[in-house]
Formats: structure tokens, C-alpha cells, sequence
């Protein structure tokens, strides 16, 4: 699949939202999509290229390192902002990548307005936050849910590897 609106690098929210202007203004749709991507495994890159499907750029927001601290402990991340950032850059089906420090989304999708918001499928509309629910309502953009691939997570590779230690 070839992606013809790559960028290369992790790009500032400020940069991203410019890219997502040039999009916008070539009539392209501009799917979001975002996630700790930690051991990045093969259910992320299914999820990724699912949403690439739902329109021609996918944009990825990724937890920063202390977010992800925050969220899951101070044992992880596991792999850095930078290299997730650049292991997810070099998937054809992603477009960008921007790294945010926040809990929540709530001030990208704000900013970015995508046109579609996609979250893999252990996500529905009763467990998405709601703050960030109410940002994508408030822009318009639609919402929708890719499967998730059973069997496949970082924690459950974690998990295997202590077991296997």
C-alpha cells in the first residue's frame, strides 16, 4: 500500500495540525488514531492498518514517555518515544506521528480535527473517555472501532517473557 502523504520525523502538534491543513485543503479525509504503541506487535499493526483504511492519511498520536510512566508504571515504557515514533514512521500505513505528554487526547483532537477518530476494538463508546468523546462530538468527527486482534498485547508479551526468564 502505497501512503502518498508521509512525513518522516515525529512532528510538533503545531506541525501536525499544518499537515493536516495541507490535507484538508487537497480534500483528503484525515483519520487519528492513538496509543502507548509499546513492543510495538503484530495486533498494533494490524489495528494501523485497519484505520488506514477509513481514509488516505493516518495520523498516529503516541504517549510520551512519561505519560505512558504515568499511566502504567514506572516500569515503562518499555521502548522509547523516539523509537516507537520511528518504528511506527517506517509502517506504510501510517502518515505522521506526533508524541503528547497529556493523559488525554483532548487538546490534539481539538486541534487536529480529524475527520475520523479510530480506536481498536477492546474500545466502545461506553469506555472511551468521556472528555475526549466530547471533543470529537464538538468537531464533527466520526468514530469507529477496529477489531482487535486476540491474543495480542504488551502486556501479555511482557508477561511471557518474565514467565520464560
Amino acid at each position: 500500500m502505497k501512503n502518498n502523504c508521509k512525513v518522516n520525523t515525529s512532528l510538533s502538534l503545531i506541525e501536525a495540525v499544518e499537515f493536516r491543513e495541507k490535507i484538508r485543503a487537497e480534500g483528503k479525509r484525515f483519520v487519528l488514531t492513538n496509543g502507548c504503541f509499546d513492543l510495538i506487535h503484530a495486533g498494533h499493526v494490524y489495528s494501523l492498518n485497519e484505520s488506514r483504511k477509513l481514509g488516505d492519511c493516518l495520523w498516529v498520536a503516541i504517549n510520551s514517555d512519561k505519560s505512558i510512566a504515568k499511566l502504567k508504571g514506572d516500569h515503562r515504557p518499555i521502548l522509547s518515544e523516539v523509537d516507537r515514533a520511528y518504528m511506527l514512521n517506517n509502517l506504510n500505513s501510517v502518515s505522521g506521528v506526533t508524541i503528547f505528554n497529556s493523559l488525554r487526547l483532548v487538546n490534539e483532537i481539538i486541534e487536529l480535527k480529524p475527520d475520523i477518530y479510530v480506536k481498536s476494538g477492546d474500545y466502545n463508546l461506553s469506555n472511551l473517555d468521556k472528555e475526549e468523546h466530547k471533543a470529537l462530538i464538538s468537531i464533527n468527527a466520526k468514530i469507529h472501532f477496529v477489531p482487535f486482534l486476540d491474543g495480542y498485547s504488551t502486556s501479555s508479551i511482557v508477561e511471557k517473557i518474565k514467565r520464560e526468564m
